[in-house]
């Protein structure tokens, strides 16, 4: 919802819009002035940051973050900026299953609650993004903004179906998906151990070099069926990689809303 409310009067300059004249005030002071209004909107914001093993990963780059560590910060600054925005915003971290909820709630103080939830470790879970969504979707009440931060790292499917989900209840989806450089790049050469993150008695030792072409063909695989499940639910995908600045990010989620006004 949104209110329309006068803020204050500033000269006629050549192309405005002669509706927006106030005649009254040309009528005691003999000069066009324009009046200007200002929009207030009320937004209600669910953030869904996973917190699954495949998010534990960081590279070992100097001073390099991990997914989830990113996805932490990054979550952080959308709810300090939709607060002091006097905005609602709620919280859900999640696995294989919901863990910390936190309501939706516009006041102040309410940032301390979503940061400590937040600053909760990691887990060493597998990945359900299909199955959370649904869990969830049942749960979000009235419309609002939906922001997921995950690597994706799933079966599409599922998770395309329970976006339709989210579009069916008319929430806008806006998805960050926070990759590794190493994931986009397998920067990785001769033989090396992978460890799968999501179930550590699971570890292979292969030759990287001879591993990178089919790894890359189905990377790129995975992202364009993403792409597509996106693109046919209506929602806003915005790759980014953990040496990207923040500001970036705020830049895209900043223009979406917008757009979306």
């Amino acid at each position: 919802g949104f209110s329309v409310e006068f803020k204050e009067h500033r000269p006629y300059v050549r192309g405005d819009e002669l509706r927006s004249i106030d005649w009254k005030v040309f009528g005691k002071s003999d000069r066009l002035y324009i009046r200007e209004f200002e929009e207030e909107t009320n937004l209600r914001c669910t953030l869904l940051v996973d917190r699954s093993g495949s998010m534990q990963y960081g590279g070992d780059r100097v001073g390099g973050t991990t997914k989830y560590e990113y996805a932490q910060q990054l979550a952080a600054c959308l709810a300090y900026l939709m607060l002091g925005q006097q905005d609602s915003v709620g919280l859900v971290t999640f696995d294989d299953e919901p863990r910390d909820q936190l309501p939706t709630r516009s006041r102040p103080s309410h940032l301390r609650a979503l940061l400590t939830a937040l600053a909760s470790d990691g887990s060493k879970r597998e990945t359900d993004l299909g199955g959370v969504f649904h869990k969830i979707a049942s749960k979000l009440g009235r419309r609002g903004l939906i922001v997921i931060i995950s690597d994706a790292m799933g079966d599409v499917p599922s998770m395309a179906r329970a976006l339709a989900q989210f579009r069916s209840s008319r929430h806008e989806v806006l998805f960050f998906q926070v990759l590794d450089p190493d994931e986009l790049d397998f920067p990785f050469n001769g033989r090396i151990q992978f460890r799968d993150l999501e179930n550590t008695n699971n570890e292979h030792t292969v030759d990287a070099r001879s591993l990178r072409e089919a790894y890359m063909e189905r990377l790129q695989q995975h992202e364009a069926v993403l792409r597509t499940a996106c693109l046919r639910n209506r929602v806003d995908l915005v790759p980014l990689t953990t040496d990207r600045p923040f500001a970036d990010a705020l830049h895209e989620y900043l223009a979406l809303r917008r757009r979306i006004r």
